[in-house]
């Protein structure tokens, strides 16, 4: 099973690109205040609460980046390090752990300082992607030093894995919509057996890789990092983890964007819904895109579902293609408005007895290559997300709101209800909140940007968002388009606002519309 990961599609291809770990060398400093008519300050940030010296006097050892991942490793341009931060953060003294680190300084002049990179997840690697967004980022490159790392519980910070390849491929043949009483029973021992995995290889930091850990982990990377200011840049889970910064640390808070905003007044059944209506709200506009009814057309792949639920399909591979992997299949590429013409081909083949295309769809998605082998990144998504989330919604609830998620998407409702059952089922350690708190009273203005076709975190996400990061602080920039994510996807309209408020500290009024 897997929740649908809260990141950016665009960015789904460097997990190939090269990255690096290992290290600790040189502090940046802040460069000029930008100037505009309401301006967000990149210096003047309040004393730093008291940790030992051993953390905040530590000097990255900035080295040259090795391959990761099967990947050559990244140009001359990037430098590898690895900060140490405490595993317990109320134990500041105490045991810690190390986090992989990637930078490449600013190519101009007139330097602001960092600018740190989240690419969401939760679970997704910094160091691998951020070389491969460098280019989309050019010009915030030419005044910022663009920095990125790999979160506690992420691939080179101590990443974990929960399971074998072996053990991933058996558990895709387990139902993730479960129809008899004999399928339930499988589908939530699975769970608890992931769990057990994640227990077994995590260790104490399965108690210790929470989104407020990571938060006040990027605290002390700012000091080390030498800027008196946190600028960011969040996008997706990003967004969530930015919002936290905000709320622990008002007064450090520089130029913030957060990119495809999550709900942050969503508990666990409330991002599942979220994401059902968004990938349906996605679904229905690729259908129409191709001239179909969208009722009709959704109708029409839930009948498919059932039948590959019923008999598998199958492939070129020799590998069956299920009901759970061709629902994955078909989410990957509504990432992405540019993939679109891809699922058209995977529906129509799949809807003539072959799954080839879909499955091949779902093992990108599941960052499966062609040996077999399988990446990580959903393991660490859900060591994250459930010590994270407190809710554990029990067989009998899920059961009984099955059929508001079926009615809110023929498609999408099933899998995401079920989900909210199995996620963390019997999960090893309790989670820490309902929902995050990222009220950030004080802060200076913090700019989000909401898609209106964002399928996996829905633009309704952006507004609350606003709402809760407290008046004056949430600036919200909508963009009328589709795939997740919005800077660098083909809006000049919002690349130039975003601009604009990271290189000049120009805040948009807030309701701003990009169409």
């Amino acid at each position: 099973m897997m929740r649908f990961l809260r990141w950016t599609a665009a960015v789904a291809a460097a997990l190939l690109v090269a990255g690096c770990g290992g290290g600790s060398s040189g502090r940046g400093t802040d460069g000029n205040e930008g100037k505009g008519k309401r301006t967000v300050p990149s210096s003047a940030a309040p004393s730093t609460p008291e940790l030992p010296a051993s953390l905040t006097a530590q000097r990255l050892d900035w080295h040259r980046c090795t391959a990761t991942g099967g990947s050559g490793a990244p140009s001359d341009d990037w430098r590898c390090a690895t900060l140490k931060v405490p595993l317990d953060w109320s134990e500041p003294d105490g045991r810690t752990i190390g986090l992989a680190l990637i930078r490449a300084r600013a190519t101009g002049g007139d330097r602001i300082g960092s600018l740190l990179f989240n690419f969401g997840g939760p679970g997704g690697s910094g160091v691998s992607m951020m070389p491969y967004y460098a280019t989309t980022v050019s010009r915030l490159h030419e005044r910022y030093d663009l920095v990125s790392w790999d979160p506690r519980g992420v691939g080179a910070s101590e990443g974990v894995r929960c399971r074998s390849d072996r053990q991933i491929e058996a558990a895709e043949d387990v139902d993730a919509t479960p129809d008899t009483p004999a399928e339930e029973k499988a589908y939530l021992q699975d769970a608890a057996d992931f769990g057990r995995g994640c227990q077994k290889a995590a260790g104490p930091l399965l108690a210790h890789a929470s989104t407020t850990d990571t938060a006040r982990d990027m605290d002390l990377m700012r000091q080390v990092l030498g800027d008196t200011r946190m600028h960011y840049f969040g996008i997706s889970y990003g967004t969530e983890l930015g919002g936290v910064y905000a709320h622990l640390f008002p007064r450090r808070v520089g130029r913030v964007i957060l990119d495809a905003v999550v709900d942050p007044t969503a508990d666990t059944v409330g991002h599942a819904e979220n994401q059902t209506r968004g990938f349906q709200r996605a679904l229905d506009d690729y259908l129409k895109s191709t001239g179909q009814d969208a009722a009709r057309g959704s109708r029409r792949i839930a009948a498919l579902l059932k039948r590959i639920d019923t008999k598998p399909l199958p492939t070129s591979s020799g590998r069956k293609l299920t009901q759970t992997l061709a629902v994955t299949g078909i989410v990957l590429p509504l990432y992405s408005e540019s993939s679109w013409p891809r699922l058209t081909s995977a529906l129509n083949s799949a809807e003539s007895g072959d799954g080839s295309q879909l499955l091949a769809l779902a093992d990108d998605y599941n960052e499966r290559d062609s040996a077999g082998h399988y990446g990580t990144m959903s393991h660490s998504q859900r060591v994250i997300s459930c010590l994270d989330d407190k809710a554990r919604p029990t067989l009998a609830e899920t059961k009984k709101r099955l059929a508001e998620f079926e009615r809110i998407s023929p498609v999408f409702g099933d899998y995401l209800g079920w989900d909210t059952a199995g996620w963390c089922h019997d999960w090893p350690v309790p989670g820490q909140f309902d929902t995050p708190q990222v009220g950030a009273a004080g802060a200076a203005p913090i700019l989000l940007v909401g898609n209106t076709g964002d399928p996996a975190t829905p633009y309704e996400g952006a507004r609350r968002m606003a709402d809760e990061l407290g008046k004056g602080v949430g600036v919200e920039l909508t963009w009328k388009g589709e795939g997740h994510g919005a800077y660098g996807n083909g809006s000049d309209c919002v690349d130039s606002t975003v601009d604009a408020y990271l290189l000049d500290g120009t805040v948009p009024k807030d309701g701003k519309v990009c169409s």
